[in-house]
């Protein structure tokens, strides 16, 4: 339930668990990745909204410089275009005469873009398309090393863009890709010359398309943890990184990341059976420990961090009297995309003050 009545209270005023975003914070890393995608290397930026989830952020973004959003799921870019925003992708395939049609009828609501990777789908997309009277954007991804979803670059993605551009429905709009193996790379220096290596393909096959007749509009990339070398790639268009903004311990302890945090969750101490173990509200169901385990904020030192469903335990290296019971706790999610999704709002806080309250309204969208 929506907690109107604490706006212009401390936020340890919430009732808990709560998920928080530090506004100041949030509107620093906005403007850093827009600083650095479209001012610095003068692309343009479709921020992934699968860890945002709540269209007055995507404003924000839109305000700040972003092109369009980008979603992982038709349902999120449902929500996205009822809140008026119209320049979407959908950076996976819709499979299904059930998805299709909800696709194309969402295409006389807004520019939806959506990837295929096989003539198969892109047949489909055609004859709703068709059906429906309107024209469908399309994009190919291109698998240049992650080995999920994807045609391989070159000839194969070539040939799949010739047969789109035939279809009288579909508008073959360019390529898009992730170039993820990059990340397990900690070396700046070699990460920064993989990601040459793999956006190289990309690029390369995008020019093949140009060569042979096909304009290529959108040639799309590059993930929070690799948005400010993938940027600078020559030939690239567009950059998809979106979490950033609010920044986790994955991103950055795992892919240094070097934003400050802008979200936590805030929990409260509910049990302190001896000096060093803490029991807390904020457990699995509050926040996710798959990637990495939440990091707790303002305590002494941790020794252990375990989640149950609805309990965090902390163990202390040493004991202590803090935090005592009722005191709040902050932690920063290990993964953003995991935890926001738990969650139905989401706590604008401004120099520790209630400001705003935004409902996650693609929360959940997982059709």
């Amino acid at each position: 339930m929506v907690q109107q009545s604490v706006i212009g209270q401390p936020k340890e005023a919430l009732d808990t668990p709560a998920l928080l975003v530090d506004l100041d914070i949030l509107e620093g890393n906005i403007a850093r990745m827009a600083r650095t995608i479209v001012r610095e290397a003068g692309v343009h930026w479709r921020p992934h909204i699968k860890g945002i989830k709540t269209p007055a952020l995507a404003h924000l973004l839109l305000e700040a410089g972003a092109l369009g959003l980008t979603c992982a799921k038709l349902g999120e870019a449902e929500v996205m275009a009822t809140a008026g925003i119209r320049d979407l992708l959908i950076a996976n395939q819709l499979v299904g005469a059930q998805k299709i049609a909800r696709l194309v009828n969402l295409r006389r609501h807004a520019d939806v873009a959506v990837a295929v990777d096989s003539m198969e789908n892109a047949e489909a997309l055609d004859r709703a398309a068709c059906a429906k009277g309107v024209e469908l954007r399309v994009v190919i991804e291109v698998d240049v090393g992650m080995q999920r979803a994807g045609v391989a670059p070159g000839e194969a993605t070539v040939s799949l863009a010739h047969q789109i551009a035939a279809c009288p429905g579909l508008r073959f709009a360019g390529l898009m890709t992730w170039e993820s193996p990059a990340l397990r790379v900690k070396d700046h220096g070699e990460r920064q010359q993989l990601i040459a290596s793999l956006l190289g393909q990309l690029t390369a096959t995008a020019q093949q398309c140009r060569g042979a007749g096909l304009p290529v509009e959108i040639v799309s990339c590059g993930g929070t943890g690799t948005y400010w070398l993938s940027a600078f790639h020559p030939g690239i268009t567009e950059i998809q990184a979106g979490g950033g903004v609010f920044n986790d311990v994955v991103y950055r302890q795992t892919l240094g990341l070097d934003h400050p945090y802008a979200l936590t969750i805030l929990s409260t101490t509910t049990s302190r059976p001896t000096p060093t173990r803490i029991i807390c509200d904020a457990g699995k169901k509050t926040m996710s420990g798959d990637s990495a385990l939440p990091e707790p904020l303002g305590l002494p030192p941790v020794q252990s961090l375990t989640l149950s469903a609805e309990h965090g335990k902390l163990e202390l290296a040493a004991p202590s009297s803090a935090p005592r019971l009722g005191d709040k706790i902050e932690f920063v999610p290990g993964c953003v995309d995991t935890t926001v999704v738990l969650h139905d709002e989401l706590y604008g806080i401004r120099k520790g003050i209630v400001e705003t309250i935004w409902p996650l309204l693609a929360r959940g969208r997982l059709q």
